[in-house]
């Protein structure tokens, strides 16, 4: 693999990575418009902000901003490219715990009361053995084969969405108006898409480690990332949404029953793949790090800065375990503008003639949309969140062992609980 194939892995992961649970549970027919138009836009405008550092001769996100709004650009800019990747690592780390306690309760001898079944002790174990290492490397390049398995990862977990859909999903009651082409709530939709697929905080350093960073490369790169990554999102939400409706959950696999091996199966890959894309923010926390400080830093700066940062965000992770709302949150509050405003108003600045020329139009549109869906977006999150049932087993699944949700009022006429195996189908009257 060369190094510009590797380097179309990570923007590609780093988008199918995040969009694979959290697009599923804000989706309806007018969300897929939005999914559309909006890997459009993201793809716009990562390549903006290549054409930006060329206007500026700048070659990072934090210079480019600061040669063109100052130091009090550079300031917002780099708590923005912080808080992003660092909100980003807190959500993996509550979908790991997540993911693999229900894995371990499916080895023999493993029940809910083992430690194994212990989210925070999971998050620790994970910590230590895997995400800490990988996030001590310092050069982004040798995490293209890291990326290349977590890319092979979400597709078989994409597999493993789409045979439950088939399998699955017909034994499960759709809730009313599942199926409307808009919801009063597709706004929030919005604000998981921006925290999905946002490359932006590290397109820099993705250019920079091309063996030919120019323009024409990058867009290529980018047209092929954020193309896939749309391919892919779409097939989740669709296989996701059609399987539980109004049911699902901001963490697609909290749907799926603990007797399903093959869910089973797909919340190990799910849960690795996360793991293995935590060092990729982890990365960028720590380059703004290093442009504060304006010089490369030594190796036990680079350590402790490491250290500090994981412990940091494994710390929250353990004492916060709501995935929907932390999506949205990042999603409107960081993602939303680094991807909607800041590099249209830089190439604005920068670009000669008069703002209101025909090829400053989308930099306006976008700046407008982004203000919008920030302050939308908050407004929504506040007032409905996203519901969580951490560790809860769903209505429909068959055990009666655990405890399980209770289904809405509006469920319907009856209640339809089904074994995922198909062995066993039970119609309640309510």
């Amino acid at each position: 693999m060369n190094n510009e194939e590797g380097t179309t892995l990570i923007p590609a992961d780093k988008a199918t990575g995040e969009s694979r649970s959290s697009l599923i549970s804000n989706f309806s027919n007018l969300d897929g418009v939005f999914l559309f138009f909006f890997c459009m836009i993201t793809d716009y405008s990562i390549i903006l902000l290549i054409k930006g550092g060329h206007l500026s001769g700048t070659s990072s996100y934090q210079s480019l901003v600061q040669s063109t709004f100052g130091f009090p650009g550079f300031l917002i800019l780099s708590g923005l490219q912080f808080l992003y990747p660092f909100i980003a690592m807190i959500s993996y780390n509550i979908t790991t715990g997540d993911t693999l306690t229900k894995v371990f309760q499916r080895i023999p001898g493993v029940g809910p009361d083992h430690i194994l079944a212990e989210r925070h002790f999971v998050i620790l174990l994970s910590t230590i053995l895997f995400t800490m290492p990988l996030s001590l490397y310092r050069n982004i390049e040798k995490l293209g084969k890291v990326s290349f398995l977590s890319m092979v990862l979400t597709l078989t977990i994409l597999v493993i969405v789409v045979i439950r859909a088939a399998t699955l999903g017909p034994q499960i009651i759709p809730t009313e108006n599942a199926w409307a082409f808009a919801k009063w709530n597709a706004i929030q939709a919005v604000g998981v898409m921006s925290f999905a697929f946002i490359c932006h905080h590290n397109s820099f350093l993705i250019y920079g480690s091309l063996e030919q960073p120019t323009l024409a490369n990058w867009s290529r790169v980018t047209h092929v990332s954020v193309g896939s990554a749309l391919i892919v999102s779409a097939v989740f939400a669709v296989a996701g949404y059609s399987t539980f409706t109004g049911y699902t959950q901001g963490d697609i696999f909290e749907n799926y029953c603990r007797n399903d091996n093959l869910a089973t199966f797909g919340r190990f890959c799910f849960g690795l793949s996360i793991i293995t894309t935590f060092p990729l923010e982890c990365f960028v926390t720590r380059e703004v790090s290093d442009a504060f400080l304006s010089r490369d830093l030594s190796r036990a700066e680079h350590v402790s800065i490491t250290l500090l940062i994981v412990a940091v965000c494994t710390a929250i992770s353990l004492a916060y375990d709501c995935l929907g709302v932390v999506l949205e949150l990042n999603g409107v509050v960081s993602a939303t503008p680094l991807i909607f405003i800041i590099p249209s108003a830089c190439f604005l600045k920068l670009s000669p003639g008069p703002w209101f020329q025909s090829e400053n139009l989308i930099p306006i549109a976008l700046i407008l949309i982004g203000v919008f869906v920030m302050i939308t977006g908050l407004i929504m999150t506040g007032l409905y969140p996203q519901d969580c049932s951490h560790g809860v087993e769903m209505f429909y699944c068959a055990d009666a062992n655990v405890s399980v949700t209770v289904p809405p009022r509006n469920y319907g006429s009856f209640i339809q609980t089904t074994s995922v195996c198909g062995a066993r189908q039970l119609r309640l009257p309510l």
